[in-house]
């Protein structure tokens, strides 16, 4: 018999639902009313702490986000006492907010954009967004990517002073601007989820950066609805993590997906995410992360491997390749190009690849897939054994260690 959650376990587990929904909409009202960035984010850091601290002994507030926000107002009312126009405009601030004032999604839409901004280092924007809109601690960012939680510090404390110093304006681009930066804060959630869905921080998958990131692509889609980008972003993650089950073995290899049991695969969240891509495409403003969308959605609504439409994946490659070229999709439409023009050709297009993806472990792990499929093991062990040298990632590392020795 499975024991019951202990109060203080609960709690926690609790907190970390209202973290994730609440916190970026408490920070961003804060900074909204007192302009002040840091000081609106370390007074939801200290709220959240004072609920880690009570709520395992007191329970669980009715309203947990009015209690965090009533908490974090009081704390800005002590450390800003002396701040008169500060104080005057925490006093008048309400949760939530009453009707006619801006909106808490704006707001959180503000926090976002400037959290992404360009001018910021992209391990900034990771830090500072997973610390201010999902409401992570730094020892949880320092966990989930392996390194010291002083480094996280400080990132995110450069972020700060950054913002300050340089006049970084807390607001959503114009118009004019918008597209440059929306593709910023994409690729932000992005990247995020990329590390999570197969960590290159020496662990398998990270389902917590994962889950993370597909929040943070759903709180997007809610705030900009009209962009058809943010909803194939959301479709690309959704379809990705339908297949989760069948990805990794009970000993924690990865499997590759002809090899996946694809009756374990999440078929209503394909079907959903399909739906919601659909939706996207239908307002004929293309775009990468739609493509890669439909891509995926290839894989994901074949019955079987067999099934597979290659050539579609190889057209919807050509228009990636047309919208945003690089070498990565490239080598990704090379692996289709092998079952509709042979791994002769295929194999051509990624030594062709070689200058720009030499220190690419995917590079050399699909060179020795199709030398495989060519009858050349030799090669392709030697192929393997380069792809090992390049990858941390353990449940890759015993794929190829596997094939290598084989």
């Amino acid at each position: 018999m499975t024991a019951s959650p202990s109060p203080a376990a609960e709690s926690h587990d609790r907190l970390a639902r209202v973290v994730r929904e609440h916190a970026g909409r408490l920070a961003a009202a804060l900074i909204g009313v007192t302009g002040d960035f840091d000081a609106a984010e370390d007074l939801v850091q200290d709220a959240v702490l004072v609920a880690l601290r009570t709520w395992p002994q007191d329970g669980i507030p009715q309203r947990p986000d009015a209690w965090l926000f009533t908490v974090a107002r009081r704390r800005g009312l002590d450390h800003l006492r002396r701040r008169e126009n500060y104080r005057r405009k925490l006093a008048q601030l309400r949760w939530p907010p009453d009707e006619g004032e801006v909106s808490v999604p704006d707001e959180r839409l503000r926090l976002i954009f400037t959290c992404c901004h360009p001018a910021l280092t992209r391990e900034a924007q990771i830090a500072l967004t997973l610390r201010v809109v999902c409401g992570l601690t730094t020892a949880q960012i320092a966990r989930a990517f392996l390194v010291r939680e002083s480094t996280v510090a400080q990132r995110i404390t450069r972020a700060k002073q950054k913002i300050t110093k340089a006049g970084i304006p807390y607001r959503v681009p114009a118009d004019e601007e918008l597209g440059d930066r929306l593709t910023q804060v994409l690729a932000v959630v992005y990247l995020l989820f990329n590390e999570g869905y197969l960590a290159t921080a020496g662990q398998a998958q990270s389902h917590d950066l994962a889950d993370d990131a597909e929040w943070l692509a759903a709180l997007l889609h809610r705030l900009m609805p009209t962009e058809p980008e943010a909803a194939g972003l959301l479709a690309l993650i959704r379809l990705h993590r339908a297949r989760t089950a069948a990805r990794f073995t009970p000993e924690g290899t990865l499997v590759r997906l002809e090899d996946q049991d694809r009756s374990v695969w999440d078929h209503e969240a394909i079907a959903a995410a399909g739906g919601l891509l659909a939706r996207a495409i239908r307002r004929r403003r293309p775009g990468p992360y739609q493509l890669q969308a439909a891509i995926v959605a290839c894989h994901a609504e074949a019955p079987r491997w067999e099934d597979t439409d290659w050539e579609q994946i190889v057209l919807l490659y050509d228009m990636l390749l047309h919208l945003a070229p690089s070498p990565v999709t490239r080598l990704h439409r090379a692996v289709a190009l092998r079952y509709t023009a042979g791994p002769h050709a295929a194999l051509a297009e990624v030594d062709a690849l070689a200058p720009d993806l030499g220190r690419y472990y995917l590079f050399h792990a699909t060179r020795a897939d199709l030398l495989r499929a060519l009858d050349r093991p030799e090669e392709a062990r030697d192929a393997d054994r380069l792809a090992l040298g390049l990858t941390t990632n353990p449940a890759e590392r015993v794929l190829l260690q596997e094939r290598a020795s084989s």
